[in-house]
């Protein structure tokens, strides 16, 4: 599924990568954008955590003149004069005069490193609604955020990821360059597909699959076949005799209805109670109003 997405299938979604302190997404964020270049697509990333520099390494040719990067590392709350770009113009009209300055044929490819940076200094739900409005505009295709889910409350987290079309949730792998992807992804027909893989980023910011699923952890082989039954120690027998599941299927329930009991519900026999009223002459009856004299 990973290389589905870096190839772009996920035009005009929303794409999560959620990464910890225990591996730094970044380098997944940096790889998607070297994909995207390489298919001669503009990108316009809000930088709030690295510098130009830092963000361009690794890019080469002539595909970052598609780049554009909007300076908030520099300045990100406001304090000088002329700050290039601030939190605050975190906002649908602001982001679309960005992409107006730029000469592009088709809608661009938004990249915000990181949502987390932009969570911790506007309220997540200002941040939300601007995100959802990004995804119905027709100003880019694809956003793609970078999110550190350990920096915020697992609700604030949950309320992001239920935006996104596609969430790649990043760990350490198993040996040194190698990590784990796992993937969940929403299509356009409501159904919710995961899959998990085992990768490494080379240093031309290509992905390379090692392994498809990666392996849970656990016993394997014949340990798993010598595992002992955990109801051996148990106090008490689950299991029933044949006498006493005979005796349970006897077992009447209350308030289960028989097919007897409705049967002498619905049809009344001989002797069940009626009642007979004959109106006399003292009965003040109206047939147009049989209630008139519950009037008040």
């Amino acid at each position: 599924m990973l290389p589905e997405l870096l190839q772009g299938s996920e035009g005009g979604g929303f794409l999560i990568i959620k990464d910890s302190t225990c591996y730094s997404g970044r380098h997944l964020l940096r790889s998607f954008i070297s994909a995207a270049l390489k298919r001669e697509e503009a990108v316009h990333v809000l930088g709030f955590e690295v510098s130009e520099e830092e963000l361009k390494h690794g890019l080469k040719g002539s595909a970052t003149e598609r780049l554009h990067f909007h300076n908030a590392y520099v300045d990100p709350l406001g304090w000088t004069d002329c700050p290039p770009f601030t939190v605050n113009q975190f906002t649908l009209k602001d982001l679309e005069h960005l992409f107006n300055q730029t000469s592009q044929s088709k809608p661009a490819i938004l990249v915000i490193d990181s949502l987390s940076w932009i969570m911790r200094h506007l309220s997540p739900p200002f941040v939300c609604r601007t995100l959802q409005q990004l995804k119905k505009g027709g100003a880019v295709r694809t956003v793609i955020g970078l999110l550190h889910s350990d920096m915020h409350q697992q609700g604030v987290v949950g309320s992001v990821c239920h935006l996104a079309t596609s969430v790649i949730t990043v760990s350490p792998g198993g040996r040194g360059d190698e990590a784990v992807a796992k993937t969940t992804r929403r299509l356009k027909s409501g159904k919710v597909t995961q899959d998990g893989e085992i990768f490494s980023i080379k240093e031309d910011l290509s992905v390379i699959i090692t392994q498809g699923k990666p392996s849970l952890p656990g016993p394997k082989g014949a340990e798993a076949e010598e595992l002992e039954d955990p109801t051996v120690n148990l106090t008490f027998n689950l299991l029933l005799s044949d006498q006493e599941r005979e005796a349970k299927e006897k077992l009447a329930l209350p308030f289960v209805f028989s097919k007897e009991k409705k049967t002498a519900l619905l049809h009344s026999g001989p002797g069940s109670g009626r009642i007979l009223y004959e109106p006399d002459a003292a009965d003040d009856y109206d047939q147009e109003d049989p209630d008139d004299d519950l009037d008040v």
